[in-house]
């Protein structure tokens, strides 16, 4: 399998850690009733629950990016040596997002982040 490919199993199996992570924040703070109902009224999740939400819905929108990018490579026949180092560079950027995230580290996060941004174009750049 191609290291683009397996980075992109990687991330899906990342993205659904986090969701994991963010359904138990959510369930220690709003509890497991009002999360089994139809969530009409749902408190925001705030503290370490909110910043989890919100770093696995960043993941998702980064996801969708990192999948396309990779699965046009792999089908174009255009990986190489850069590909891989842009998927590199964007799975463990994204995994230390998530822990940056989580733990309430706004300017590393942003730094980390454009790593990840970063990795996107290398491949991107390879697509063109």
């Amino acid at each position: 399998m191609k290291l683009e490919l397996a980075l992109l199993a990687w991330a899906v199996a990342l993205a659904f850690a986090q969701m994991l992570i963010a359904a138990c924040a959510a369930t220690l703070q709003v509890g497991l009733p009002m999360l089994a109902g139809n969530r009409d009224d749902m408190p925001p999740r705030t503290g370490w629950a909110g910043r989890a939400q919100r770093a696995h819905l960043n993941m998702l929108e980064s996801l969708v990016l990192f999948a396309a990018l990779v699965l046009a490579a792999v089908v174009a026949g255009k990986t190489n040596a850069m590909t891989a180092l842009g998927a590199q560079l964007f799975f463990w950027a994204r995994l230390a997002y998530a822990i940056v995230y989580l733990a309430g580290v706004p300017w590393v996060r942003t730094g980390v982040w454009l790593v990840s941004i970063i990795g996107l174009i290398l491949i991107f750049a390879q697509l063109l």
